[in-house]
Formats: C-alpha cells, sequence, structure tokens
C-alpha cells in the first residue's frame, strides 16, 4: 500500500488518514470473513435464529401480562408533585375531606363520576327529579360502600344584574361518588366491580332517559381505553404486515427471472418479524409490562431492519457475476455491513440512552430497552437468518434455477421454440444482456428510473434553483413549528379516540373549563395567624384567585361580630370554642390542624383552596398557575405547598422538550466520534451531521404545525427520526465524498445509482406500512403516524432532492481527482510512446 504526500498537507493530516484506511479496511476484511463463513455455514446460522425465535415466542405466549398503572408509565418517576402529594396526603387524608366538594385534591382512588347533559336550550336545573331518580339508582348500589361527596353546574348563566350571582340555568351537571376501599386488596377489588357496575348503569340509564345525555368516567376507565388502543390495532398491524411483505416482494423482483429476487424480500421482512417475537419473549421473560406505547416497536424495527435487507441486496447486485456465490455473499458483506454496523451502534447507543436512569418517563424508559435489544436482535439474524438465504439464492442462481419456481432455466435454443407466455416467466435476460454489459442487475426497474431519468433530471441545472426554493420553504415551516412547541401532558392523546374517557373530557372541558382544577394551598408550619403582617401575606399570596378558605370566613366573623382576637390565646379560643362550633362553618374542621401541648393549643397546619378564572386551555393556564406558585413558596416567609392531581402528569412538560433535543445533540455528537475513523473523507461527517440536524428540526417543526403535541409517543418518535436519517445518509454521504470522479454531479449519480434502490425500497415499504394506522381509531396510532410519516418524507426529500442538488455546489472538491487521472494518462502515453520507438515492428501489438 503507498501512500503519496499532498502538496501543502501535514505529515499528521497523512497519519490520521493512513489509520483510517487502514481501519475501514480492516473492518471490511473482517466483515469479509464474517460472510465467508456465513456462506460456509448456511444450515446452523439458518437453524439457530428459528429455534430462538420458537423459544422466546412460547415465553411471549405464556408470560405476557399489561401494565395497569397509568400514573407510573407516563408521568415523571420523580417529580415535586409526587412529593407534594406526599405531603399534603399525610396531612389531610381522603376520609378527613368525604363530606368537601373538593376532595378530588388528592389521588381518590376508586370512584365513580357522571356528567349530566341537557339538550341544546335546556336547562339541567328543570330536570332535577331524573337527576335524584339517577343519584339514588347509584346509592342503592350494593356492595359499593360510596361516598357521594359533591356537584358542580356547567354552562351557568347567571341572573342579569343580580349581585350574589343567582343561577338563570346551567346547561350540565357534574356528580362524583368516591368509594371507601380502607386500601384493602379485597375492598379494592370490590371497588373495582362496582366501578364497572356504575358505568353499565350510566349506559342503561342512557337508555331509560333519551332526554338526557350521559358521559360516565371510573378509575379504571383511562387505563382500560389506554390498553383498548393495543385491542384495536391488531388487525391493523397484521394488515400493515402485509402491505410491507408485498411492497418488499415486489420491490425485489425483475423481469430476468434468473437475477430476480422476490423471494428475498420476502424473507427480509420476515426475519426481522421473528427477531422483533424473539425480543418480545426476551421482554417478557425479564418480568416486562405491555402497553400500547410499544405498539410503535414493529414499525421502529422494521424501518431500521429492512434497510439492512435492501443493501444486502444491492451489495449483491453490485458484485461481479461470475464470481462463486460464495465469494459474492463475502464481497456483500465487506461492501456493506461496515456502514450498517455503524448504523446499528447508533441505534443501540440513542435508545440506551433513552433506557438509562436519566429518563424520567418510565414509559419512554421501557420503550428504549425494549428497542434495544430489537436492535442487537434485528442485527444478529440479518447477518446470521437473512444471509443464510442470501447464500441459498446465490446458489440457486449460480446453478441457474429459477428464482420462484426453482426449476432449470432452459437454454436459449429451447425458449426460442416455446410460446411467447413462456418465454416471458424463464426469461433470464440474456435477449437484453449485450456482450459489452458488465452488470446485468442494472435492469432491476428501480435502478434503470435512477439511472436514465431521475439522475440526470435531478442535476439539470435549470432544476436546482426550485430545488433551494423548495428547501427554503422547507427550512422556514420547520423553524416556525419549533417556535410553537405545545405540552403533551394531556393524557387524552394517549387514549382510544372514541373511548368514553376521551367523551368525557372533551364534555368537561367544554362546560366545566371556566375555572381551574381546585388546588389546595398547604401550610405545612406553625404560622401566627393573628398578625397582621401574616394576614396581608396571605391576600398577596391568593390574589388574583377565588378562595375557599376557613381564614377569610373567620375574619369575617371576626369583623361582623366585633370580637377582637389579636393575640395566641384569643384567636384559638374563639376559633375552636365558637366559629366551629356553627353549623354553617363545621366543615371547616377538617381544613385545621390542631396540636395541646400541655393547657396551650396550637394551629401546626391548615389548608385552603384556591380556584383561577381560566379560558379553554385550562391545562396549559394551570401550569402557568403552578409555575406562578412554587418559586413563592420558596421566598415567602409563609411555608406552604401547592397541589392537585393534574400536576403530577404537568410536570412532564420541560422534561418532554428537553429529554429528544438532549438525545439528539448526544447522537450528533456520537456520530461524528465514532464515523472519524470509518471514513477517509471528515467531511463526510460534516455533512452527515447538517443533514440529520436539518431533517429532525424539520420533523420536530412540522409536526407542530400538524398539532402533535409534545407527549411520549413524539418524543420516541424524535429519537428514531435521528437514526432513521443517520440510516439513510450515511451511506450515500460517505459513497459521495470517497468517489473519484471527475465531477461532483458523476459521484452523486454513482451514489445515488449505489444506494438510491436501497433507500427508494426501505422508505416506500416503511411509508406504505404505515397507511393502516390511519385507520386505528386512537389518538396514539394517530400520532405514531404523523411523526413516522413525517421522518419517512423529510428523509427521502432529503435523499433525492436536496443532498443531490446541494452536493453539486459545496465541497469536497473532486478537482485533484482528476489531476491525479490526467497525470496517470500521461504517464501511460509516454510508456507507449517508448515502446513503440523500441519495436517500430509491433505498433499494433501495442
Amino acid at each position: 500500500m503507498c501512500f503519496l504526500r499532498r502538496p501543502g498537507a501535514s505529515a499528521g493530516w497523512i497519519w490520521w488518514r493512513m489509520l483510517r484506511q487502514v481501519i475501514h479496511r480492516g473492518l471490511q476484511s473482517f466483515f469479509y470473513k464474517l460472510g465467508l463463513f456465513v456462506s460456509r455455514h448456511p444450515v446452523f446460522f439458518l437453524t439457530v435464529p428459528a429455534v430462538l425465535t420458537i423459544i422466546f415466542g412460547f415465553s411471549l405466549l405464556n408470560r405476557f401480562q399489561p401494565d395497569t398503572d397509568l400514573e407510573s408509565l407516563v408521568a415523571p418517576s420523580h417529580s415535586l408533585a409526587k412529593i407534594e402529594r406526599s405531603l399534603a396526603s399525610s396531612l389531610f387524608s381522603l376520609d378527613q375531606s368525604k363530606s368537601q366538594l373538593y376532595s378530588d385534591l388528592h389521588t381518590p382512588g376508586r370512584y365513580g363520576r357522571v356528567i349530566l347533559l341537557s339538550k341544546p336550550g335546556g336547562n339541567i336545573l328543570h330536570q332535577a327529579d331524573v337527576i335524584l331518580q339517577i343519584h339514588r339508582a347509584v346509592l342503592e348500589m350494593k356492595d359499593g360502600r360510596s361516598s357521594f361527596i359533591g356537584h358542580q353546574l356547567g354552562g351557568v348563566m347567571e341572573m342579569p344584574n343580580s349581585k350574589d350571582q343567582r343561577v338563570k340555568s346551567a346547561r350540565a351537571i357534574q356528580i362524583t361518588y368516591y368509594l371507601q376501599t380502607y386500601g384493602s386488596v379485597t375492598q379494592d377489588l370490590i371497588g373495582e366491580k362496582w366501578e364497572s357496575e356504575f358505568c353499565k348503569l350510566m349506559h342503561k340509564m342512557q337508555l331509560d332517559h333519551q332526554d338526557l345525555q350521559l358521559y360516565s368516567l371510573a378509575s379504571f376507565s383511562l387505563w382500560k381505553d389506554f390498553h383498548q388502543t393495543s385491542l384495536l390495532a391488531r388487525g391493523k398491524i397484521l394488515v400493515s404486515l402485509m402491505l410491507i411483505l408485498l411492497t418488499a416482494t415486489l420491490s425485489s423482483s425483475m423481469k430476468d427471472c434468473l437475477r430476480s429476487k422476490p423471494f428475498l424480500g420476502l424473507l427480509g421482512v420476515l426475519t426481522i418479524c421473528i427477531s422483533s417475537v424473539t425480543a418480545a419473549g426476551i421482554f417478557f421473560i425479564t418480568d416486562g409490562k405491555y402497553n400500547s406505547t410499544l405498539l410503535g416497536i414493529p414499525f421502529f424495527a422494521m424501518g431500521h431492519g429492512t434497510k439492512g435487507v435492501f443493501e444486502l441486496l444491492s451489495g449483491w447486485r453490485r458484485t461481479r457475476e461470475n464470481l462463486p456465490f460464495k465469494d459474492r455473499v463475502a464481497d456483500a458483506y465487506s461492501d456493506v455491513m461496515v456502514s450498517y454496523t455503524m448504523t446499528s451502534s447508533l441505534y443501540f447507543i440513542a435508545f440506551g440512552m433513552g433506557a438509562s436512569p436519566f429518563t424520567n418517563i418510565e414509559a419512554v424508559k421501557v420503550f428504549c430497552q425494549n428497542m434495544c435489544v430489537s436492535i442487537l436482535l434485528n442485527y444478529f439474524y440479518i447477518f446470521s437468518f437473512f444471509g443464510s438465504c442470501l447464500v441459498f439464492a446465490g446458489q440457486l442462481e449460480q446453478n441457474r434455477y429459477h428464482s420462484i419456481f426453482c426449476c432449470k432455466i432452459p437454454s436459449a435454443e429451447y425458449l426460442d421454440r416455446k410460446p411467447v407466455w413462456f418465454q416471458t416467466m424463464m426469461n433470464d435476460g440474456h435477449h437484453h444482456t449485450s456482450h459489452h454489459e458488465t452488470n446485468p442487475y442494472q435492469h432491476h426497474f428501480i435502478q434503470h428510473f435512477l439511472r436514465e431519468h431521475y439522475n440526470e433530471w435531478i442535476t439539470n441545472i435549470y432544476v436546482k434553483p426550485f430545488v433551494v426554493i423548495l428547501y427554503l420553504i422547507y427550512a422556514s415551516f420547520s423553524f416556525m413549528g419549533c417556535l410553537q412547541i405545545n405540552d403533551g401532558a394531556n393524557i387524552i392523546n394517549l387514549l382510544a379516540s372514541e373511548s368514553p374517557s376521551v367523551s368525557y373530557a372533551l364534555i368537561q372541558q367544554k362546560y366545566f373549563s371556566n375555572y381551574s382544577p381546585v388546588i389546595g394551598f398547604y401550610i405545612y408550619e406553625p404560622l401566627e395567624y393573628w398578625n397582621g403582617t401574616v394576614q396581608e401575606d396571605l391576600k398577596t399570596l391568593s390574589q388574583g384567585f377565588n378562595t375557599v378558605s376557613w381564614i377569610e370566613q373567620y375574619y369575617q366573623y371576626l369583623r361582623v361580630g366585633n370580637i377582637s382576637a389579636t393575640n395566641k390565646s384569643d384567636f384559638i379560643s374563639i376559633l375552636q370554642s365558637s366559629f366551629l362550633k356553627k353549623p354553617e362553618f363545621q366543615h371547616f374542621k377538617n381544613d385545621i390542624i390542631f396540636s395541646k401541648a400541655g393547657d396551650e393549643n396550637n394551629i401546626i397546619a391548615s389548608r385552603l383552596y384556591l380556584v383561577a378564572r381560566t379560558s379553554e386551555n385550562t391545562q396549559r393556564e394551570a401550569v402557568e398557575l403552578l409555575e406562578k406558585l412554587r418559586p413563592l413558596s420558596l421566598i415567602q416567609s409563609i411555608k406552604f405547598i401547592v397541589f392537585n392531581p393534574t400536576f403530577v402528569f404537568m410536570d412532564h412538560y420541560g422534561l418532554s422538550v428537553t429529554m429528544p433535543v438532549l438525545i439528539s445533540g448526544f447522537g450528533i455528537l456520537l456520530v461524528l466520534i465514532l464515523t472519524f475513523f470509518l471514513v477517509i473523507h471528515p467531511l463526510g461527517n460534516f455533512w452527515l451531521i447538517l443533514s440529520v440536524t436539518s431533517i429532525e428540526l424539520g420533523v420536530l417543526g412540522l409536526m407542530t404545525l400538524w398539532n402533535v403535541d409534545m407527549d411520549c409517543i413524539s418524543i420516541l418518535c424524535l429519537i428514531y427520526t435521528l437514526n432513521f436519517a443517520i440510516d439513510h445518509c450515511a451511506p450515500l454521504l460517505y459513497t459521495f465524498v470517497l468517489a473519484t470522479e471527475h465531477t461532483r454531479t458523476q459521484c452523486i449519480k454513482n451514489s445515488l445509482q449505489d444506494h438510491g434502490t436501497a433507500i427508494l425500497q426501505n422508505v416506500s415499504s416503511f411509508l406504505i406500512g404505515l397507511v393502516p394506522l390511519l385507520f386505528v381509531p386512537s389518538n396514539l396510532t394517530f400520532t405514531l403516524f404523523k411523526c413516522l410519516l413525517l421522518a419517512g418524507s423529510c428523509t427521502l426529500l432529503h435523499c433525492f432532492v436536496i443532498l443531490p442538488v446541494f452536493l453539486t455546489f459545496f465541497p469536497p472538491s473532486k478537482k485533484h481527482h482528476k489531476k491525479k487521472k490526467r497525470a496517470k494518462r500521461k504517464e501511460r502515453e509516454e510508456i507507449e510512446c517508448i515502446e513503440i520507438q523500441e519495436n517500430p515492428d509491433h505498433v499494433t501489438a501495442v
């Protein structure tokens, strides 16, 4: 091996270049030997993966178990809201709040809720008899131990010019029933049965009272509707698999019955399927629990695995046909597996980071763990199981067997005597292949289209300005979308779209969203409530809120009665002996915790209720309230916490936004580090980073414009988009920067010709496989469809439109290759002239 020093090049640069060449060729040599080993033992590499699939497939059937705790999946594992909930529950338990309207400040346990909605223009207050009838029917249910808590009116219209805000009419009423389960497993099972009967009763009442619309909700409804997505999607996923099998089979076919590989396309998809089954079996053997977010794993694994399948097929087509089939397999491995190993490593690293303890959302962590196992098994199954299939297909081709019927292809003389239909079925391409054609695989319809039509069109000088304009439009919309990222804390984004929970949430948002959720204001340290300064501080903190407070009522009671309570003993004495004894104020006993030290009583904790006026976007405004009140608890002299059960889910807004950005940044950095030693030209890294960043930001911005919120599904899709872009752009870019043609245009044409077929086959199969998700009535699958469609489309746009044009404008330059070839040609001409002078009688021979 000889390395010539380029003028102006430093010794350090030459040594780095030599090191990269040695590593690159060493990896190629290793995979060449691996390909030879697989080709010499195909039965072993075919049998072992099949046996593993059978073993782990049975474990999948026997150990399948769904995860029933929705909060632990989609709420942050470690959040301040959970600590606040524990403190609030330890101070004021739910049993102390059962007579309060605001008892939903705590995690309610088992409960049943119903919204009764009158017809348009109706007044729910005029149907009190029907409401009481439904209410009595609920209370008469057996074994429920139900406790009626309270009700709320929705769609309220007040009397005009009314000073005390009298209600004129209301469109809806919400009634809540909590169950006392006492933390017992048996009682919890009874409560679950009661909830089921409650939902059935509401359905029956709906049939009996057609003049009202009833929307019911129970504590298990969210999990049931979350799991319902998996049940609804089962048939559609099988349809998706059939479409991918059909697309892969057709795209791998040719008119040439000898070189066509339809069964290899089919077996490639089946390879990914059995590796996914094995990964699922391993997941359940290790006590994993299924949840509906894992629906994305088959699509993620298929998008990466089939890329390796189609690249191996393209690598096989680039090998010399006169070589033995074992050497051709080894050459295909040497050509393809270096790049595929790099991209698989990046998949594993990116999802491994998602599975690390730094990830605070359990659903994301579980998904990433399963995805890591799937990637490893995909890689193993492709070079073993699919490699064995490639060996058998190559052997059939070398022995001139038909690629579909597996029969011997007759000679050309025999075919000439047969009918046209027989000649078409048995045509091995000898009519189309000239003596000067070195690669008969060029007749593949995708390669033919790229070579004869598309490559010339996309590199045309008149097309390039329109591509630049298209990219500017793409970048503008992407940037605009990145500025409008939405919170994905709304749990209904993960539920079946036509489920009772979604219907209930939409009605509740429409008629009960004038006010924020009730926020508990907990003062957890002794406080001098009788001090005027403390009273002013409490008024300042509750400013802008509607409050339900024992303190305000007590102060009003003292003013009306002209009672003085300016010291501790008078304040607490009047509070206990007079105020809390009044029937209208007795319920405030549950909001105050007294302690007695000797003869002296103290108030060690208390709570208030805050409600803010909101618009229809209650979720976002509740987050803003949380962000406003929490910092005050750190700087005020009053030690307090604020809590509402929805805060547990809202805490993951900041995490949802930062997680994909961090994963993307680390992933791009790893691309730079890992590929620095695998490519000879460092500009390959530079172009790859630019391409992946453009695709990632494009998907992020466009999905925001398509009303996709930042929830756990979109986070996972963004992580996948990063790797999907690397998977398809890396081979194209590395082939371009290593090309030695005279011009950039010719280099990009050759790159598209080498890798364009595999990219188009894989992306088309991937996008066609997403179509059945459109017909699953679920918000989760619709989000998955949108994000993956954008990922595939943006990657396809960059590989076939943006990169082929932009690479003809910018470095790397190909002039030095042109100079080298010109010098070699000149040297060869001089040698020929010398030979002619020495042998003037043998000019023709020279």
